[in-house]
């Protein structure tokens, strides 16, 4: 990359240089780096695409998991990119005929046509073939193969070794316009571009050619693979070997005769199976917006960390441009982002495309509350038995009672509405070191405040209080004989222990001794200032492996693992338990967390020592 940097910053030199001094200027060397970044967002494009139209299903060809290890083992999809920047550079240094490059030569594009009809598509299906010879495929090509569930990365993540022979393959139309002199500029950046467009194609998992083309031009059947052509390589692996044209695969009889079928029925799509849960979530900060599934990929599959304040700086354009161009597009309707299944249960995430600052508007707050309204009523048409409400979406900020008010606009609604209080308070209860005595208690009040509190005083646990008006607010909220465990603290020498929530102030933390532990109750993560204390993840659970499709991280949190208001409306759902938990009305602590562990969640503890 670096290498990059400095070509293109010399022959920026040279350019002005060149046209001061009325010098020809080779225009080719000066495109090589906008080619570079044309392709990256060319890539990243197919890659949102690819992932926002599987997360909808109706018009998946692979209806399979996708997993965590398919994201890392893709994740290298844009070495390839750069090796052919740095190449171009050295080749133009190098070859003569390779620099001073016109705009456009004819004999240049006939050239490039008819050598990737010819030698390249030939000798390609061939090469293929022969990878798939098990002393080739399990030493090189089962990498590639390893994904069954394509993605338009996936068509660039091979073996080193393989992928040179790639490059030298694709090599051909553009060494011989540099011998003949016939190269020009939109010959070599439209060739790539092709390369580049056919190959995410062919793995994006969605059918997106038209079948018109096909009835207007009859032979385009024997010239370009649809992606269904493709899919059912990585399915079959002995059939339908060509690169972009299948015309070969139909000369050699290796032509998967289920291929026109399956280009109909995907194109047709399927009946998509109305999920049983969704869970209702939204946008954090700007940043978050890189991490959504259908951004980018390597950023999905790790929790979420603030990018540095210089590169947070140069991306700033592009982070207002997504945001805005996301909350307009989408401004009142939410987006599928994921798809899970566990057991029976099909699982959606739906994004609200607002972000937390939009929350916190008082001039938000009833376009927000009238976006979740609509949205409950169309998981109630699609026959969805739970809906959990995420992070803010059940906040005080939004006053809806942790979404109460919703059922008093629509008492008939049949959805269940899961704030998930029960659990996440099972959690923290669970995440307090066994023989602890005595807690400090800070935090914004709100329902798991008090949930929290009481269930702390039932275990004769002593919550010390540092705001006087909090405690105050909490007695009243217990019973009478449980009051006496809640008292106004001023002496932190002796408590090691702290559960918070929103509204902790950096000088309340430093009072805390060393060594103490912060255990969160809230749905946001407090600040971390203190570098000799513990500080544990927001409420949250392992998931079981046999829940399906997972590959993204939910915001801060580990891979395969969930936020326990997200785990409450799973296990709602598995337990078919037919009661709302919001407004006043909470499922049991004990109950709730007998019932996730006996469906396979786990305890998770994760601790940051700074």
């Amino acid at each position: 990359m670096a290498q990059t940097w400095k070509s293109q910053g010399q022959n920026m030199y040279k350019f002005f240089k060149m046209r001061n001094n009325g010098e020809e200027i080779d225009v080719f060397s000066l495109t090589i780096f906008p080619l570079f970044l044309l392709r990256l967002l060319h890539s990243q494009l197919w890659i949102s695409l690819s992932r926002y139209q599987t997360a909808k299903g109706k018009h998946l060809i692979v209806d399979k998991s996708l997993d965590f290890s398919q994201v890392d083992r893709e994740s290298n999809w844009d070495d390839q990119i750069l090796l052919t920047a740095v190449l171009m550079y050295i080749t133009n240094m190098v070859l003569p005929g390779a620099a001073y490059l016109p705009w456009w030569n004819t004999k240049g594009v006939v050239i490039t046509i008819i050598l990737h009809m010819g030698p390249v598509e030939f000798i390609y299906y061939w090469f293929h073939r022969a990878l798939h010879h098990h002393f080739l495929y399990s030493r090189y090509h089962s990498h590639h193969h390893a994904s069954i569930v394509t993605q338009p990365i996936t068509s660039v993540t091979h073996p080193f070794v393989e992928e040179m022979v790639y490059f030298t393959l694709f090599a051909i139309p553009m060494l011989s316009m540099a011998v003949t002199g016939t190269g020009c500029i939109i010959a070599v950046t439209g060739y790539l571009l092709y390369i580049d467009f056919m190959n995410y194609m062919g793995h994006c998992n969605f059918e997106l050619v038209p079948q018109s083309l096909f009835h207007l031009f009859p032979p385009l059947k024997y010239l370009m693979y649809t992606t269904s052509f493709h899919s059912l390589h990585h399915t079959q692996f002995r059939t339908n070997y060509s690169l972009f044209m299948p015309f070969y695969d139909y000369i050699y009889g290796t032509m998967d005769k289920s291929s026109d079928d399956l280009y109909e029925r995907s194109l047709r799509g399927k009946e998509v199976v109305a999920p049983h849960v969704i869970h209702l979530t939204h946008l954090t900060g700007l940043q978050s917006i890189y991490h959504l599934r259908f951004g980018f990929a390597s950023l999905a599959s790790t929790p979420f960390a603030p990018i540095s304040k210089w590169c947070s700086s140069i991306l700033w354009p592009l982070t207002f441009t997504l945001s805005m161009v996301l909350t307009k597009f989408c401004e009142s309707s939410t987006l599928t982002l994921e798809r899970n299944k566990l057991k029976k249960l099909h699982l959606e995430t739906w994004l609200i495309p607002r972000y937390s600052f939009q929350y916190m508007s008082s001039t938000g707050k009833d376009r927000i509350n009238d976006m979740i309204e609509r949205t409950i009523s169309k998981a109630e048409s699609m026959g969805v038995k739970v809906m959990s409400l995420g992070l803010l979406n059940q906040g005080e900020e939004l006053m809806n009672g942790n979404g109460e008010y919703y059922l008093h606009k629509n008492p008939k609604f049949k959805v269940r509405i899961v704030d998930g209080t029960g659990l996440a308070v099972a959690v923290v209860l669970n995440t307090v070191p066994q023989e602890t005595k005595r807690v400090i208690f800070r935090g914004k009040l709100s329902k798991m405040a008090y949930q929290l509190v009481l269930a702390l005083c039932q275990r004769e646990i002593k919550v010390g209080m540092i705001e006087e008006n909090e405690c105050e607010n909490l007695k009243q909220k217990i019973p009478p004989e449980m009051r006496n465990n809640l008292t106004l603290s001023n002496s932190f020498s002796s408590t090691e222990v702290w559960i918070v929530g929103d509204g902790l102030k950096d000088e309340e933390q430093d009072k805390a001794q060393e060594g103490s532990h912060f255990i969160p109750f809230s749905q946001f993560p407090p600040k971390q200032n203190r570098k000799d204390c513990i500080y544990h993840t927001t409420p949250a659970m392992l998931i079981p492996n046999t829940l399906k499709n997972v590959h993204a991280c939910e915001n801060w949190l580990p891979r395969r693992v969930m936020s326990a208001w997200r785990v409450a409306g799973i296990v709602h759902a598995l337990e078919g338990w037919d009661d709302h938990e919001c407004g006043s009305n909470t499922t049991g602590v004990d109950k709730v967390w007998r019932a996730a562990l006996s469906h396979g969640f786990l305890p998770f503890q994760h601790q940051t020592i700074q």
